[in-house]
């Protein structure tokens, strides 16, 4: 199977399946001499690990990270970093059920017929848990990122299912189980009472994500085939359960008209954002956001129709640990996807142009 590395310059391996052994990841590209160690890698690797509360799936994995190789006396030597994940609590036997036959909405079917074999533990190769190593690498991209040119991410859940959260600030992010922005006590009771309701139901909602990179340099992407852009969109489809994604004003650009959608320049920076800090494929200094679509979660107790690896019809009913919406812990994980991108660019442009310009003020940002 080809298809498990991401990057050109900051290279991220992943390895493991959901019920193996452990899972982990080899980062190659990272420069020498930045201090690491496990803690740096494990606060984000807490944000997204399972069991964090009633909303997800109560799967208990502690996540902590070892790294193998790649650091020396606290420093990265420059060389290939591994870090390893092991799984602390597998259940194989809940899938047992649906071995040979295919769950609606997942990878089961897909997989079956391109490689002729699958691992049902919990959707192997294709399981969220593979996640976990994304965040580990992301954790040193982060780190790096906001020592050279101070880039922070942040990012919250917008809307769960039919629950739209308004914005009341990112300080709220830490404070409730669902990443959301809002210090609306009431409106994150009736979110949770919508997730205890879909789990007595024995279904599953979807959820939409929005992430923010700030303080991006100049000049990070290409004009043509490597767009900043192109690139973020790549990453956020990589995803499981990604849907859909929108950078900046997204979809709302068709409704937009040219004189409302255009960012203005003016002697003290842009006016506005709909670009989401890319222009022409290349960042313009402003905040790169994006939001996406996270699918309802695939595996669910509800009966659902399905065929066996026979051909026959079948009732399809998961029983596994769940999480009714997966888009709950996907807030770490979309930050990871994005830096990411812009750790692997950052590297991309010093090899071509040397160091990045400073950036050019916000006017929203400076009224903020």
């Amino acid at each position: 199977m080809s298809g498990n590395s991401f990057g050109k310059l900051f290279t991220v391996t992943t390895f493991g399946e959901s019920h193996g052994a452990a899972i982990g990841c080899v980062v190659d590209g990272c420069p020498p001499g930045m201090a690491l160690s496990a803690a740096d890698i494990q606060l984000d690797l807490d944000r997204r690990k399972p069991g964090t509360s009633r909303h997800v799936t109560q799967r208990q994995e502690s996540d902590s990270v070892q790294i193998l190789s790649g650091v020396y006396e606290g420093l990265t030597t420059g060389t290939p970093i591994a870090l390893l994940i092991p799984n602390e609590d597998q259940r194989s036997k809940d899938y047992g059920n649906i071995a040979d036959s295919f769950r609606p909405g997942h990878a089961d079917y897909t997989y079956w017929h391109k490689y002729g074999v699958r691992d049902p533990r919990g959707g192997g190769r294709s399981s969220a848990r593979l996640t976990a190593p994304v965040v580990g690498a992301a954790a040193i991209a982060k780190k790096w990122l906001q020592q050279q040119y101070g880039t922070v991410f942040m990012g919250c859940m917008s809307q769960l299912g039919d629950i739209a959260v308004p914005f009341d600030g990112w300080e709220h992010v830490a404070n409730n189980p669902f990443f959301a922005a809002s210090g609306d006590t009431a409106l994150i009771e009736r979110m949770e009472a919508a997730m205890d309701e879909l789990r007595r139901a024995g279904d599953s909602i979807g959820a939409r994500i929005d992430v923010v990179a700030h303080n991006v340099p100049v000049g990070l992407g290409q004009p043509i085939y490597d767009k900043l852009d192109a690139d973020i969109a790549y990453a956020m489809m990589g995803i499981n359960a990604v849907k859909g994604v929108e950078i900046g004003a997204g979809f709302k650009s068709v409704t937009q008209k040219g004189s409302e959608h255009g960012d203005e320049l003016t002697l003290l920076g842009f006016v506005g954002n709909n670009a989401g800090g890319t222009l022409g494929g290349i960042s313009t200094g402003q905040d790169i956001t994006v939001s996406i679509a996270i699918k309802p979660t695939s595996s669910i107790r509800t009966p659902r129709r399905s065929i066996d690896k026979d051909g026959n019809p079948v009732m399809v009913e998961t029983f596994g640990r769940h999480d009714p919406c997966v888009g709950i812990r996907a807030t770490p994980i979309a930050e990871a996807m994005l830096a990411l991108v812009l750790m692997d660019h950052a590297l991309m442009h010093r090899a071509q142009c040397g160091d990045v310009r400073v950036a050019t003020p916000d006017i929203a940002r400076a009224k903020a």
